[in-house]
Formats: structure tokens, sequence, C-alpha cells
């Protein structure tokens, strides 16, 4: 038996690759200038470095280099999206609008949407059908004459299902609406081309990659878009997100995103091959397990399920020294998942969920001993 728990919840974060790590590791010390103040060549150099950087996200986005944003994280791009976009549209066209969502978002598109609702604008929040993904008919009968703005993720980070993009990207393009897409839990599991998707911005976040943590991106969709900045001080990233760059973390997200491109066709194979057998052989092993989403259309990395017949807090108590996995988002504080209770799903059958996600550290033994562990701790806490 491990003397450190299993590593199921790579939803939640990732480690640092050390080719990634390798990459970072000059602009730490050695060129750690700044890279707005191009007076002297440490800070040209790292003006360079982030100029590199952004054309490589660029390439492989396949967008404009200028079309990115670099920010702290999905969260901060996602707030800079809805409230930057909704303020900027607001101020335009002196009143405030509709905007349309899922109730089974994130937290970081949830509570801005709110914040927009606090301030007059008008929030619809549709509940999902019984398997995770939005309705296409439900949301065009939402649709009203000053809806500006929907947003919906690409990937759900609790569930992993795979809502229509195309489909809601082409909803929102006949009505002149705006789309945004928090796409960081499928970015490196999913190829992207934000263009062919046709969304207007996309949120993705270097820890979700095996990057570090602190740095994210916006994308957008066209430099036309008006954004009314969140912060202010600085002229950077052409005057929308003010402060000072942090070079290795810029680097250090371009480098995993090229490392998740390169690898996508050897990796997502792999870790599905391994999901796939991990929910047989729980499903073998323990009597009504109950899946939440579509099994069909999810992340291949992800498994979410309710365990029937336990009490929630006492099964992730008996898992905890064992394996590391979680019952919902990372950014939720242990309440009940708003996502599984969007689904129907009482409190005590969300408290007794499990959200168990691969990567690319997994092996077949890890998959093996995650049967092994949670069966036997269904089994017994069910005697």
């Amino acid at each position: 038996m491990k003397t450190t728990p299993l590593y199921f919840d790579y939803q939640s974060t990732t480690p640092c690759l050390d080719k990634v790590v390798d990459a970072m590791v000059p602009y730490w010390s050695e060129f750690w200038g700044n890279p707005s103040s191009r007076q002297n060549r440490l800070g040209l150099h790292a003006s360079a470095a982030i100029s590199l950087a952004r054309d490589k996200l660029g390439s492989l986005l396949q967008v404009s280099p200028q079309r990115l944003i670099f920010t702290s994280g999905a969260t901060e791009a996602n707030n800079l999206a809805l409230l930057g976009y909704s303020r900027a549209k607001a101020q335009e066209t002196g009143s405030t609008g509709h905007l349309i969502t899922i109730s089974t978002e994130h937290r970081s598109v949830i509570e801005p949407l709110r914040q927009l609702r606090r301030e007059g604008f008008r929030v619809t929040e549709l509940t999902p059908n019984v398997d995770g993904i939005i309705s296409l008919d439900g949301l065009s009968k939402s649709f009203e004459d000053d809806t500006f703005l929907v947003s919906v993720m690409l990937a759900n980070n609790e569930i992993g299902v795979l809502q229509p993009i195309k489909e809601i990207a082409s909803l929102c393009k006949s009505r002149g609406v705006i789309f945004h897409s928090d796409a960081s839990q499928g970015f490196g599991n999913l190829p992207i081309e934000i263009d062919k998707l046709q969304v207007d911005f996309l949120s993705i976040s270097g820890h979700k990659i095996y990057g570090p943590k602190g740095i994210g991106l916006l994308v957008l969709g066209s430099n036309s878009i008006k954004i009314k900045p969140l912060q202010w001080g600085g002229d950077q990233e052409n005057g929308i997100r003010a402060g000072t760059l942090p070079v290795p973390l810029v680097i250090g997200m371009a480098k995993a995103a090229e490392i998740a491109i390169e690898e996508i066709d050897l990796q997502v194979p792999r870790i599905r091959k391994l999901r796939d057998k991990l929910w047989q052989g729980l499903r073998d092993e323990i009597p009504e397990l109950m899946l939440n989403g579509s099994f069909d259309k999810r992340l291949p990395n992800n498994l979410n399920f309710t365990v029937i017949g336990v009490n929630g807090s006492r099964l992730h108590k008996k898992l905890r020294p064992l394996i590391s996995c979680s019952s919902g988002s990372a950014c939720s504080n242990g309440s009940p998942s708003h996502v599984l209770m969007s689904l129907g799903r009482t409190i005590n059958e969300a408290e007794a969920s499990l959200r168990l996600s691969l990567g690319r550290a997994t092996t077949l033994n890890d998959v093996e001993m995650a049967i092994d562990i949670i069966s036997n701790t269904v089994n017994y806490l069910r005697k």
C-alpha cells in the first residue's frame, strides 16, 4: 500500500511538468527584468520572451497573438470577460440588458453574473437536462430582445460533460449575441480551435494543463470587442489588464500548452482507457452506483458518481488518507455541489458523490488500487 494517498483529483490541479519548470528557471533569477521596462537590457529580454510566448500560444490556438490577454487564471479571465464586456456594453448603450448561463457553471462564472444582476442586469440561469447538457431548445426560447451575452463552459469541472459549443455559438451568432466559454477543463483534453468554435471569449488556466498556478488566458474572438478593465494602473495587455506580467509564469504556461497539444493524441486515449477500466471495475464491485452526467459526452479523464446507501461525510473521511478525490469543485469550500443539485440530486446524494479525475501520472496499478480502496470502503460503510 502507498504511504501517500493515490491522486485522483487532476481536475482540481496538476503538477508542473519538469520541462515546464526547466523553461521557467532562467526567468526567476537570471533574466528577471520587467517586460514593461524596455529601457534596459533585462527589460528588453523579458519583453521579447513574453512576445515569443504569446506567439507560441497564438499558434497553438490558431489565433492572432494580439487576441490573447494574460490573466492570473481562468477565474480572472471569466470575470474580465463577463464583467468587463457587460459594463462596456451598458456604457455604450446607456442601459443594462439580459444575459444567459447554465446553473452548472463554475462559481467564477455564476458569481460575476450574480454581481451583474445586483448592478441592474437581468440574468437567466438555465437548468440542464438530466445528463447535465444544456437544452438547445430551452436556450433558444430564453433569448430576449436585449440579450447580449451567453456563457456556457466547454467541459464541466465536476461532472465532465461536454456542452454543444458549436451549436450554442450558432444560436448566438444568428441573434448577434456575444458568446463566452470557460475552456479551462477542456484545453489539453480536447482539440480546440477558437475560430471554428466561433466563441467570442475563451478562458484558459495554466495549472490545469501541468503548468504553473497564477497564470491564465482570455482569448478574444476579435480585437474589436470592447472590454472595460477591472483594474487600473497600467497600459499592459492593450490597456485591458493593468499590472506587470509574471514572466516565468507566462513562459511556463506557453511550454505547458505546447506539450499538451503535442501529446494530446498520445495521452487522451491512454487516460480514457484507464478511466473506462476504473468505471467498469467500480460497477462490478459496488452495486447501485449512479453516474452523474452523460458518459458518452464527457471528458476522457473524468468520473463522477453517487454512492447509494452511505453517509457522504463518513465516505470521504474514510477515503481521505487513501485516495485524493473530491465531491465537487475545489472552489466549493465543502458545500454540497450546486452542479449535482442542478441535476436533481438531494443534499445527501450530492455529499455521497465522488469526482475522480485521472492524469498523466495515473497508472493501471493506480486504477486497480482505487477500485479496491473505494469498493472496500463502501462495502464497510454499508455493513
